[in-house]
């Protein structure tokens, strides 16, 4: 069983318990990924293997650091009457190119790695459409492991839908085409399975996930965090209603830093009578200037271990922040940038009565102190993130999973490309 992920820790993190589960089933599992995640992959207990070097990748997002409060970049609409044409056509080319920007690295790598061992199943996350390459070349039957709202397949039949009835001089479709131009160098040829896989594995609960027509089965989201040492100081219940903040690693490590105010925000939720606790990574932690006294400061503190112990989470709209909180039954406040399926997951939990959402336009210190207020005194959103936290954990286990990708593999491995 090989897992291929692009070099971002959500993707991987949401993949592990799997891999853990292939491995515990007696499957060969390796987990493939550029030279600069193996130490991250290896960390995880799963055995790592490099296929290419991606080292500029975060150089190239740092510079384009305003992609992600740009509309263009958003895939949160979903309403068709809403949409055009020209509009759909810029998103998936800028998608097909910054897919590209993760893939082309590592797909000669991951090809290679491929034929030499022979996997029989390749599971890869939602962006690593050379995994469904690296499978074909041997005959691989392949599955699409979901770390957000299936928003990506949903836009593409949107899109592939005003494409048809678009002029057919206007007619393109950058991601088939760099697809199809890659898998034609290997002998296949592209289809939409490249883009949905021959099975999706998705992790949302049905009342806050898409119906689209992938083929796909549930799974449970089971949190893990990282290599993790639970502090201390948990084992001690708190005295006043606990609020975590989370902002998450990506926009740290890749952007060059939050798009909040950590020191504003903190400081105006410490305004209310509760204790607050900043689970930051360590260079965000240099930003934070002195506090208030219940405001607690602290490094990689494991949110599967913290956030039982919260009344309310506050976060930065990423799928590891907002999954943990839904199989705790915590409310949420997001605080996000329109990036992505950040927008619809918040709006999702509003329309559930289990959160609130700010668009980072929209965000003030008092606006975000108001809200958790507001969280903390109304029951409801307790109870509707409890019933969608029975709703996340009634999902099959990656363990009862396991049979069905082996049943997978039976149906759909085929003869292997030839060039």
């Amino acid at each position: 069983m090989l897992f291929a992920t692009i070099p971002e820790k959500s993707h991987l993190y949401c993949m592990t318990p799997l891999a853990w589960a292939m491995r515990a089933a007696g499957h060969e599992v390796r987990i493939a990924s550029c030279v600069e995640f193996v130490d991250v992959i290896a960390r995880t207990g799963m055995t790592a293997v490099a296929v290419g070097t991606n080292d500029g990748i975060t150089e190239a997002m740092t510079a384009h650091r305003e992609t992600q409060v740009e509309e263009k970049v958003s895939f949160n609409e979903l309403d068709p009457a809403k949409l055009n044409y020209q509009d759909e056509l810029a998103r998936v080319t800028l998608a097909a190119y910054g897919s590209a920007m993760y893939n082309e690295p590592m797909m000669e790598g991951l090809v290679d790695f491929a034929r030499s061992w022979r996997p029989d199943l390749v599971v890869w996350d939602p962006l690593t459409y050379s995994g469904p390459i690296a499978a074909g070349v041997v005959g691989a039957a392949h599955a699409r492991s979901l770390c957000f709202a299936d928003v990506w397949t949903m836009k593409r039949q949107l899109f592939l839908k005003l494409h048809e009835q678009a002029p057919p001089e206007e007619r393109h479709d950058q991601m088939a085409e760099w697809l199809g131009e890659r898998a034609e160098q290997f002998g296949g040829v592209f289809t939409e399975e490249f883009t949905t896989g021959q099975l999706t594995l998705d992790p949302l609960p049905d009342s806050l996930g898409i119906d689209t027509h992938a083929r796909r089965t549930p799974v449970r989201f089971v949190p893990y965090n990282g290599p993790a040492v639970v502090p201390d100081w948990l084992s001690t219940p708190p005295e006043r209603p606990r609020v975590c903040m989370s902002l998450g690693a990506s926009n740290t490590e890749r952007y060059g830093g939050d798009f909040v105010s950590k020191n504003d925000i903190l400081s105006a939720v410490a305004e209310l009578d509760v204790e607050v606790v900043a689970a930051l990574l360590p260079a965000q932690v240099r930003e934070v200037g002195t506090m208030p006294d219940n405001v607690r400061v602290v490094e990689s503190v494991p949110l599967h271990a913290l956030l039982p112990s919260c009344s309310a989470l506050i976060h930065h709209g990423g799928f590891g922040s907002y999954a943990n909180a839904l199989v705790y039954g915590v409310p949420q406040m997001t605080v996000t940038t329109t990036v992505a399926d950040q927008i619809y997951r918040g709006e999702g939990l509003e329309r559930q009565g289990a959160g609130l959402l700010l668009e980072r336009s929209q965000v003030t210190p008092e606006k975000v102190r108001d809200g958790i207020a507001r969280m903390l005194a109304d029951d409801g959103f307790r109870r509707n993130a409890d019933r969608l936290r029975e709703e996340a954990v009634s999902r099959p286990s990656p363990g009862a999973v396991v049979p069905v990708l082996e049943r997978l593999v039976e149906e759909r491995r085929t003869a292997p490309w030839t060039v």
